[in-house]
């Protein structure tokens, strides 16, 4: 792995870290909403071939899931 490759990992690490904790404070219900975005996300760029409307419909989509299953 050369250096660049290491430090883009290492950012990535740390992003994610960052954002965990920003969730600290949040209902079960906000948590299932973000994880439903991010799941719906990820399904969404993956169906559409890494489509940013895909991406981002997939997010809206799984939002919205994970808002209603909490309720």
């Amino acid at each position: 792995m050369n250096t660049i490759q290491k430090l883009a990992v290492q950012a990535a690490a740390v992003t994610v870290l960052v954002g965990l904790m920003g969730c600290a404070g949040m209902s079960a219900q906000d948590k299932s909403t973000a994880i439903g975005a991010g799941v719906g996300a990820v399904g969404g760029s993956i169906l559409t071939g890494g489509s940013a409307v895909g991406t981002v419909g997939g997010a809206a989509v799984g939002g919205i899931i994970g808002h209603e299953i909490k309720k």
